[in-house]
């Protein structure tokens, strides 16, 4: 049964809600399934009951925000629309006030998804944190950004980035040059998310001071982590044991969070994924989160999303 509402915002905030040729409005039309009409400051509302309440919660935080000075990009209101769509009890202030931040200066990061922002909730809230999903999903990156903000913040003395040097068909000892060169093209794209969210002299120069260090898995063996932020990249890639010596190197103070993908795996035939393991053995402990990316959050082009559906179409 459809319903109409009238309300009234400010007008001054109208252009910048309704965005360029009104594609927000007609975002959030589509997401919502409901019509929006506009006469002057005045905005009729028809749809679901259910779904006017959620519009109605929109338009006056957006109206809210507005007149606190708060500025809006046509992307970022349709960012926040999505996530409003997926999560009812999320609001637009949640997402204006709460979920975008700006690691080191350099970029501001925001969530494009409702998985995305639970993530970023459940590495901030959780000493232990996996993000397992499809490529394209932010795994890396967003914990890559939270590490940073945590290091600037001095919540940890430095961050631990790592990856198992694990790739279909070939071995480290059959590459060129030294151990840094044979280990770094499996490390570069935590390189590339750093550099992405950190000016490159200051990367160079943590790096070089070992507040930052980026190495294979193999080289944990044996220490003890204390007040660090510890990313484990690629995971699917780690076996059975390699995963439990690394969940058992986390010291005092440490943060850590565990990305991979499942559908992904480049071990050798016969071996089993740490990964799979640990989301088996460790998944009704309280104190981990595990967040699950689909296809929904993949945020690359929109050939990946569709790449992506495809395989898992035809795995079915």
């Amino acid at each position: 049964m459809n319903n109409s509402k009238k309300i009234e915002l400010p007008p001054q905030g109208l252009k910048t809600l309704f965005g360029v040729q009104d594609q927000n409005i007609k975002y959030l039309e589509a997401l919502l399934d409901i019509d929006i009409s506009a006469r002057g400051n005045e905005l009729m509302v028809d749809g679901d009951e259910k779904d006017i309440e959620t519009v109605e919660k929109i338009l006056k935080d957006f109206a809210e925000l507005f007149d606190e000075g708060n500025q809006f990009s046509d992307k970022e209101l349709r960012d926040a629309f999505k996530q409003i769509a997926e999560d009812r009890a999320y609001s637009l202030r949640d997402y204006f006030k709460n979920s975008r931040f700006n690691p080191s200066g350099k970029k501001q990061v925001a969530p494009k998804t409702a998985n995305q922002r639970k993530y970023i909730e459940a590495i901030q809230d959780k000493d232990l944190t996996f993000g397992i999903g499809p490529a394209g999903t932010g795994k890396s990156f967003l914990a890559v950004a939270v590490a940073v903000q945590s290091l600037f913040a001095k919540q940890v003395e430095r961050i631990v980035l790592t990856r198992p040097a694990v790739e279909a068909g070939e071995k480290l000892g059959f590459l060129p040059g030294d151990l840094q060169e044979k280990v770094d093209p499996y490390l570069r794209p935590l390189y590339d998310a750093l550099f992405d969210l950190v000016d490159t002299e200051r990367v160079t120069k943590m790096l070089e001071k070992r507040i930052i260090e980026i190495a294979p898995l193999a080289f944990m063996r044996g220490r003890t982590i204390n007040n660090a932020f510890i990313i484990l990249d690629e995971a699917q890639n780690t076996t059975g044991e390699q995963m439990k010596m690394f969940l058992t190197r986390i010291g005092f103070g440490s943060k850590v969070v565990v990305t991979g993908d499942v559908t992904q795996i480049d071990l050798p035939r016969g071996q089993h994924s740490g990964l799979r393991e640990a989301e088996r053995v460790l998944s009704g402990i309280p104190e981990i989160e595990f967040i699950f990316f689909d296809k929904k959050d993949v945020v690359r082009h929109r050939l990946v999303q569709l790449i992506v559906e495809a395989y898992e179409n035809d795995s079915e």
